[in-house]
């Protein structure tokens, strides 16, 4: 049974949203790559596209988009994603995983390529009152 943390950012507001998906939701991600484009209708998004730009495995370790395969290596890293060096010229050793989705992969990140009727926040369920926060207001008795 393949579970994924699927991660939605909009980047015409700058939100992000997370929500889980199982099968048979999740086994639309199975062998795609980052850069592909997936329909929002077969995960409960009708009118959307999503484009997968990243995502990492259950140990971790954060997905490259110029290492094909779904296999973890260790590579020699000068700059991100997986390795974000303090000073100029600093390259290290580090594990990554490659760029395709396989069920070792435990988040997966994307971003709105296109947008259906409906508000995103709707189809995920969130209420809208949840990010103005309500003004309390305190009386002091002395």
């Amino acid at each position: 049974m393949v579970e994924f943390k699927l991660v939605i950012s909009d980047p015409k507001t700058g939100r992000a949203y997370q929500t889980e998906i199982s099968d048979p939701q999740a086994s639309v991600f199975i062998g795609k790559r980052i850069g592909d484009t997936v329909e929002g209708d077969a995960i409960g998004l009708p009118g959307y596209v999503l484009e997968i730009t990243g995502g990492s495995d259950k140990d971790g370790f954060p997905m490259r988009r110029d290492l094909p395969g779904p296999w973890r290596r260790r590579v020699l890293l000068a700059g991100p994603p997986g390795f974000h060096p303090k000073k100029k010229g600093v390259r290290k050793r580090k594990t990554v995983v490659g760029n395709t989705i396989s069920p070792n992969i435990v988040q997966i990140n994307t971003k709105i390529v296109k947008r259906g009727r409906k508000k995103i926040e709707t189809l995920l369920g969130l209420e809208e009152g949840e990010e103005g926060g309500e003004k309390v207001e305190s009386t002091s008795e002395s």
